[in-house]
């Protein structure tokens, strides 16, 4: 039995927005062809994900220093913990699903601090002699991303930093199976297109879903 992060950053529902019916076209797929893996459904914007402030930095600068949890102040105990128990969960789990829009070329918000969350030294990799090294081997990852304009390939494509972020910081934790879905260009075509582009993209999710 696996463990599936069902990771969405979009603040809409599926009916309006094109990522999101994606994912649940997606995760509904996943769960019959895998009716035994345990599917966690993380909305990032429903999550308490505390930001790297001077609360976390000056409580890690504690407890780096020699200091108990216990010494912190109650505002650097209760955002250390929480990004602790965030990080763990997503060691913990085996496979992850990003679900996102692509925002002025890059994720949302919520989803980047979900990402520094995450992004922690002995958690998700180490320092070493020879340069960091990732710790998540052997995970597996699928992005469904959507996008008005088209930006996977062509003319825009080396504005594309959503994508290209996330499976760079992904690749660093030591992920090497990282997957794409794209919704893109629904904005340049006529409202009679778009759905067919939703469609197609839903048509592909539920072919991964099965090998997932």
């Amino acid at each position: 039995m696996a463990t599936v992060l069902y990771i969405t950053a979009h603040p809409l529902d599926p009916q309006s927005s094109y990522s999101l019916a994606v994912g649940k076209e997606f995760i509904e797929a996943y769960r019959e062809a895998n009716p035994r893996d345990e599917v966690v459904h993380l909305d990032l914007y429903k999550e308490n994900i505390p930001q790297f402030d001077a609360d976390v930095l000056r409580g890690w600068e504690k407890l780096r220093s020699g200091s108990s949890f216990d010494q912190l102040t109650d505002a650097e105990k209760s955002k250390v913990a929480c990004l602790e128990a965030i990080v763990d969960q997503f060691v913990a789990a085996d496979k992850y699903v990003y679900v996102s829009p692509m925002w002025n070329f890059t994720i949302p918000p919520v989803l980047k601090a979900y990402t520094d969350a995450t992004s922690i030294p002995g958690k998700t990799f180490r320092y070493t002699e020879n340069g960091p090294e990732g710790l998540l081997t052997g995970k597996k990852v699928l992005h469904i991303q959507a996008s008005g304009s088209v930006y996977s390939e062509g003319p825009l494509a080396p504005l594309e930093m959503g994508y290209s972020y996330l499976n760079k910081v992904l690749q660093f934790y030591g992920i090497q199976s990282i997957e794409a879905i794209f919704v893109e260009g629904t904005a340049l075509k006529s409202q009679e297109q778009a759905p067919a582009i939703k469609e197609k993209a839903i048509a592909h999710a539920k072919e991964v879903a099965k090998r997932f």
